[in-house]
């Protein structure tokens, strides 16, 4: 059964994109039947060109990115969601909204924070250094994720070792 990932930043323009893609292009690059999708609780409606930027020169497909709202992922027909990940720290404050989960029930929340690149200093080429440091910060902890048993782990083990990641 797939494992479905979602990664929840308030604009889902920048971290949060950044996570879908580098957790969709390792599964895909591993063979691991894992699907990332990212939202965001007030999304702005636009993709960071940075993001976008960052995610080409890692040679990760961006078509059909786009900015979409967490209200996505508690509707009927949305996917059952295994793992509710935020990567900013106002989405981890924010009362989410009911995610339905597969056969275990609600889904694991955990929370990885990432400085938001989008505020680095420095001009365009700033913004870019942070959002390629903060690409590679998400993708080192999406390899560990998918280097999880994720198919036999219970829900205290999936959260002990999604909590282990977020220290690492």
């Amino acid at each position: 059964m797939r494992c479905h990932v979602l990664v929840l930043c308030t604009h889902n323009s920048a971290r949060s994109v950044l996570a879908e893609g580098m957790l969709n292009h390792w599964a895909r690059k591993l063979g691991r039947n894992v699907q990332a999708h990212s939202a965001g609780s007030a999304p702005s409606g636009r993709i960071n060109p940075f993001a976008l930027e960052a995610l080409r020169h890692a040679g990760v497909d961006t078509e059909g990115c786009r900015s979409k709202s967490w209200d996505t992922f508690s509707a009927a027909g949305a996917p059952p969601l295994a793992i509710v990940i935020t990567v900013c720290d106002s989405a981890a404050a924010e009362a989410c909204p009911v995610f339905f989960g597969g056969a275990g029930g609600e889904p694991v929340k955990v929370h990885w924070g990432y400085p938001d690149p989008s505020k680095a200093e420095g001009g365009d080429d700033g913004k870019r250094r942070a959002f390629e440091l903060t690409r590679q910060a998400i993708a080192y902890r999406m390899l560990q994720l998918l280097a999880l048993p994720l198919e036999t782990m219970d829900r205290a083990a999936l959260r002990a070792a999604l909590e282990d990641i977020a220290r690492s």
